[in-house]
């Protein structure tokens, strides 16, 4: 027997539902993480940290990197908003105040070419002998494989959409997630505006910046020679 109109709109709607619901819990995954329950840095750390936010294209579509330079702003972390193209001009900015020890602390953020251009700032900070703590990738337009890291690389992308998971080289050194958030119902315009991806961008930068206690060493450039390891690790004490 064929199925009424009424049945047929009910399970129309009822697979909305459950897609929508999905949607949203996949969302909250993003996020909700251990770092959105720590508190925020101290104004020590805080006073010692710069984060650069990287727009992309006609620096009209990435204005969500300002919400999140505000709110940083608030918690008495310094910021800095640009386009993409001023990558390099930033990186050099940036090392001669880390040189200077005005900095203890550099964190990225940039969203669609802002985020293609991070492994390029990270490699130039890394041969001038600066260390990265923390770099995040809204929705990279363009395949980006990272040669050398930051001791840190979040690369949140949209799976279905323009966006592309950051690839490791060989021999890349620090930690790289690619954290696939399709099924949400956030855009690729809309990514660096959304407020559960911005709680999390702004949650893991305090988490870094908490964490920054012990800096990052400077990472070696690909084919540098490693220190050598232990030959076993030392005893557990109690």
């Amino acid at each position: 027997m064929r199925p009424n109109g009424r049945h047929t709109a009910g399970a129309s709607q009822l697979s909305a539902l459950r897609a929508w619901a999905m949607g949203l819990l996949l969302l909250s995954a993003v996020a909700i993480s251990p770092t959105t329950a720590k508190a925020a840095p101290s104004q020590v750390a805080a006073a010692t940290t710069h984060v650069y936010l990287l727009r992309g294209v006609l620096n009209i579509f990435s204005l969500g990197l300002d919400t999140i330079g505000a709110r940083l702003q608030a918690q008495g972390i310094p910021v800095t908003v640009a386009n993409f193209v001023s990558w390099s001009s930033l990186a050099d900015e940036a090392a001669a105040a880390y040189k200077a020890g005005r900095l203890k602390t550099i964190i990225l953020v940039g969203h669609s070419s802002g985020a293609t251009a991070l492994p390029d700032m990270i490699a130039k900070l890394n041969q001038l002998g600066v260390p990265v703590k923390l770099a995040i990738g809204l929705d990279s337009v363009f395949k980006t494989k990272l040669s050398t890291g930051a001791e840190r690389y979040i690369n949140i992308y949209i799976g279905d959409g323009p966006g592309e998971p950051v690839r490791a080289a060989a021999g890349l050194r620090g930690k790289l997630d690619n954290v696939d958030v399709r099924g949400t119902g956030v855009g690729h315009i809309s990514i660096d505006k959304n407020e559960a991806i911005q709680r999390r961008v702004i949650a893991e930068i305090d988490a870094a910046i908490m964490r920054s206690r012990a800096p990052a060493a400077p990472v070696a450039e690909p084919g540098a020679p490693r220190p050598a390891r232990a030959a076993a690790a030392a005893p557990a004490r109690n």
